[in-house]
């Protein structure tokens, strides 16, 4: 099929048991609309997107108590439920003007605390195939805090607010529901000290954040409803971080942020190098398979094998700050909630419990972001009705999943479904890719997608198409 038909495809597109039942009123479906009780919300979960989820639950509800099984750290510290807070983590653009958005300053704020801040186009080197873009400015800002920065500023903002309650080392027992599991009205948790009982927690609306391991399909199943359906692309990523101590002997960053070699399917092997606030990391890529090994000649060995030579100079005889550290995630997830046709009130899904992505795409946290704002919408119409919900959060899930899972995709020993749609834009953005090298207008275009801040058809405009397609021709 001639490259053209392709785009326009593109362009169209018996242990305890876990879940509880109490004598509340077990009503209709949508008594909840109807008689809002906006009371007391439970957040499971208090990583960055259960925080996000607590942030805009605070505008409508009196109380708001967000539950984690992690102790929450004093100061900016990575989590022990969080070893992939270790590593590099990106804030794509969309996502920092939406954290702007609901704490004003705080890129402000991360840059005081010695954040590197520069724009996402002229401060970061992006490699693919071995050849850097054309550096275009985009007007998009980049934040490199890290995780543990980031997560310990938004937690701070939040626990300021006065009907916030954080409550850490808590174990989450399973779902309180009414007689026939028609509604969720609370929780069933376990505080983590010896002697402690098991408690019932009741809230007007439960909010599950908590991330890959949710238990969400689970119970749903246990109280009568189908399974969720769930879409798995399989790479078998491993990455491997290791932390250098600043100043380096040999520094091809200076003050910009980042070189990014991107992984493709003719150049497996990718990288992040990136300058934070008191130090550089390097966190390494392989799939299928290929592990980045976790001792430091094994490490400096792979990236040596980089098509970037100037990650290997930099730090091959830099100090390193420890051991470097593994982390293996063998696929993204997504769960089609929005495509059950029953599903109990009182209850959400936020962040990962809904989709997991290849965290070498740095989605993670900004589609966090963008399901916030999804949940806010719906909170200021009323209480959510969870179906409606669901489906707008599929639908802002749409875009990066197309994103991340398509990409992954264009590696043939990747598992998954390649649909028409993948195997087009497998074919187009390569080649957008290329012409970008010497074309600072499709750096700008294909950045400002990657970022999430304009759509993935934005590529297809007929300026962009035609710079692209030309330039494939020349």
């Amino acid at each position: 099929m001639p490259l053209q038909d392709f785009l326009a495809l593109l362009k169209n597109r018996h242990e305890h048991p876990l879940v509880t039942l109490n004598s509340h009123s077990d009503d209709p479906r949508g008594q909840l609309v109807r008689n809002p009780a906006r009371n007391h919300a439970i957040v499971l979960g208090g990583s960055i997107a259960g925080t996000l989820a607590a942030r805009m639950l605070s505008e409508t509800f009196r109380e708001v108590t967000v539950l984690d099984r992690d102790h929450f750290p004093a100061g900016a510290a990575p989590r022990r439920a969080v070893p992939q807070g270790r590593h590099i983590h990106a804030l794509l653009a969309r996502g920092q003007q939406i954290l702007d958005e609901l704490f004003p300053g705080l890129t402000d704020e991360l840059a005081a605390l010695g954040a590197p801040t520069g724009d996402f186009g002229t401060t970061l080197s992006w490699y693919f195939n071995g050849r850097m873009l054309e550096p275009a400015e985009t007007g998009l800002i980049c934040a490199a805090s890290g995780r543990p920065l980031l997560e310990d500023r938004i937690r701070a903002r939040v626990r300021a607010l006065p009907n916030v309650t954080f409550r850490d080392r808590t174990d989450i027992v399973g779902l309180v529901a009414s007689p026939r599991g028609i509604r969720i009205t609370g929780v069933r948790v376990r505080a983590q000290f010896e002697g402690s009982a098991e408690e019932v927690i009741d809230g007007d609306l439960v909010v599950d954040a908590t991330g890959r391991g949710t238990r969400t399909p689970r119970w749903l199943v246990e109280l009568g409803y189908p399974a969720v359906e769930e879409e798995l692309v399989s790479m078998d990523l491993t990455y491997t971080t290791c932390d250098f101590a600043a100043p380096l002997p040999f520094d091809p960053i200076g003050g910009n942020i980042a070189i990014i070699p991107v992984a493709t399917p003719e150049m497996p092997r990718g990288a992040i190098f990136a300058r934070l606030p008191d130090r550089y990391a390097v966190s390494l890529t392989g799939i299928l398979g290929d592990r980045p090994p976790a001792d430091l000649d094994g490490f400096l060995s792979y990236a040596r094998s980089l098509p970037v030579p100037e990650v290997y100079k930099a730090i091959r005889d830099a100090e390193p700050l420890g051991d470097p550290v593994s982390f293996r995630f063998p696929a993204s997830i997504r769960r089609h909630y929005e495509r059950l046709r029953r599903f109990p009130d009182g209850l959400l899904v936020l962040g990962d419990a809904a989709c997991v992505f290849n965290p070498v795409y740095g989605q993670g946290m900004t589609v966090a972001a963008i399901e916030a704002t999804v949940l806010g919408r719906h909170l200021a119409q009323g209480a959510p009705e969870p179906r409606r919900y669901l489906r707008d959060l599929a639908r802002a899930i749409d875009a990066p999943w197309d994103m991340s899972a398509g990409a992954d995709l264009g590696f043939p020993g990747v598992g998954g479904r390649r649909t028409l749609k993948v195997r087009a834009a497998n074919a187009y953005i390569p080649r957008l890719q290329a012409a970008a090298v010497t074309d600072g207008r499709l750096s700008r275009a294909f950045l400002r997608a990657a970022g999430l801040v304009d759509p993935p058809q934005a590529l297809l405009r007929p300026n962009i198409a035609a710079r692209v397609l030309g330039r494939g021709k020349r």
